[in-house]
């Protein structure tokens, strides 16, 4: 027997399905897939997904943030980066994008306006390392985190923990900043040292006097032997700290009687 629909109603059912179901935002568990991936792979596979990127932070351990927006979900995102490759992604808050609810979503991609370049200026979620603040802890964090972000003296008129909190996490983003910096001024080029921590002694002796360096002073305590290298040029005065055949240690001390 068959069953005959009302015109009406197939009418409305055709309609219906003509009505396109709107998209949902890809959250942070949808995008799993980018786990692991080479930071390059994984920005592509975000902008296939129609993300667009909005800033990145680092840190001093060598993680690096970037947070990545998509308007067509009003959906932010943060993807955690370490040696190269994608470490986690988690759900982030619109602010950490630049954009706040009901603001009509000012495209952080172009030339960004006062409001929008404050927030990307400001902290991220990251930063607050879980922590869960109410809205005048916040204000005391991020208070905290521009005055060390822009190298500004230490003033916690409160006596807040957020706010110090917030401190140690500017200082920390602006140290990472400038990782490329040797922190000295004028026209001559420094040499570079970082990469000789965990060099073979030997070896590392070679490249030390390779770029420039001649060593001025030499002492032993116990198994560790110290050397003190002195770059002219530049004014760099290193020491080198060496045990089991390594560099174990090697910084700019800034003086030392012999550096001269």
């Amino acid at each position: 027997m068959k069953t005959f629909m009302p015109k009406f109603l197939i009418g409305a059912v055709a309609t219906t399905a003509l009505v396109a179901t709107p998209v949902l935002a890809e959250k942070a568990a949808q995008l799993v897939d980018i786990n692991g991936m080479r930071g390059s792979s994984a920005e592509g596979a975000l902008q296939s997904r129609g993300f667009a990127h909005t800033s990145t932070n680092k840190n001093s351990m060598g993680y690096a943030y970037s947070y990545w927006w998509n308007e067509r979900d009003d959906n932010c995102v943060v993807v955690e980066v370490y040696n190269g490759r994608v470490e986690s992604i988690n759900d982030a808050t619109d602010q950490d994008c630049g954009h706040h609810k009901g603001s009509a979503g000012a495209a952080v991609g172009a030339v960004a306006g006062a409001a929008i370049l404050g927030a990307l200026l400001s902290h991220k979620s990251h930063h607050r390392e879980g922590k869960q603040y109410d809205e005048t802890q916040t204000s005391e964090f991020e208070r905290g985190y521009k005055d060390g972000l822009y190298n500004g003296a230490y003033h916690n008129y409160n006596r807040n923990d957020a706010y110090a909190h917030g401190y140690e996490k500017g200082v920390e983003e602006r140290e990472a900043n400038l990782s490329h910096h040797h922190r000295r001024g004028g026209y001559v080029q420094t040499a570079r040292i970082d990469d000789l921590q965990g060099a073979r002694a030997a070896g590392g002796m070679d490249e030390l006097q390779r770029r420039g360096f001649r060593q001025v002073d030499n002492f032993t305590s116990g198994n560790t032997r110290y050397s003190i290298q002195w770059r002219p040029e530049s004014r760099q005065c290193v020491q080198v700290t060496i045990a089991d055949g390594h560099f174990n240690d090697v910084r700019d001390i800034g003086q030392h009687p012999n550096c001269r």
